[in-house]
C-alpha cells in the first residue's frame, strides 16, 4: 500500500506533505525502501542527501535487527514547513535501537547505521508503538528553497 498526499497548510508557502509504504521485511525490501524514497523525494523537489542513506540504514536495521518472519515494515516521509521526517516502523517493539558504544574493539563493518543515521540526521530518535510494534525516525533540515517546492 502506497499513499502520497500534499496539502496546503494555513500560511502561503506551507505545505504538508506525506509518503508510506509497506514493503517486506527482506534485503529486497530494504533497498526498494531506498529506491522509493529517492524518487519520492526528487518527485517533491527535496534534495536526496542525506535522506537516501538515512532511509538505507533505517530500513536495513528494520530488516536485519527488527525483522518478524511474515511482518512487513513500513516506511514513512513527511515534510512539514522546513522538516524532512524519515520513519520507518518495524514489528520488533520489544528490541529498542541501539547504537554501538565505539571501542577499540569495533572494527566490524556492521552495526554501525545508527551511528551514521546519528551523523546524517539533525535529530533521531525512537518511539514504541501499538504492540509489537516501534517507529525509529530522523528528522532533516530542508534549505528554504526545497520546503516551499510544490510538485503537483
Amino acid at each position: 500500500m502506497i499513499q502520497d498526499s500534499v496539502s496546503s497548510g494555513t500560511r502561503p508557502g506551507q505545505h504538508f506533505r506525506n509518503f508510506s509504504v509497506r514493503l517486506s521485511p527482506t534485503p529486497r525490501g530494504a533497498r526498494l525502501a531506498r529506491l522509493l524514497a529517492v524518487e519520492q523525494l526528487r518527485f517533491w523537489g527535496v534534495p536526496v542527501d542525506p535522506a537516501c542513506q538515512i532511509v538505507a540504514e533505517l530500513a536495513a536495521n528494520a530488516v536485519t535487527h527488527g525483522r518478524v518472519p511474515g511482518r512487513d515494515f513500513r516506511l514513512t516521509l513527511y515534510v512539514i514547513a522546513d522538516t524532512l521526517r524519515i520513519e520507518v516502523t518495524d514489528t520488533a517493539g520489544d528490541r529498542p535501537p541501539r547504537p554501538p558504544q565505539p571501542g577499540p574493539d569495533t572494527e566490524s563493518e556492521s552495526g554501525r547505521g545508527l551511528l551514521l543515521v546519528e551523523a546524517l540526521a539533525d535529530r533521531w530518535g525512537w518511539a514504541p508503538e501499538l504492540r509489537p510494534r516501534k517507529t525509529v525516525w530522523a528528522e532533516v533540515a530542508l534549505p528554504p528553497d526545497a520546503a516551499r517546492h510544490h510538485t503537483s
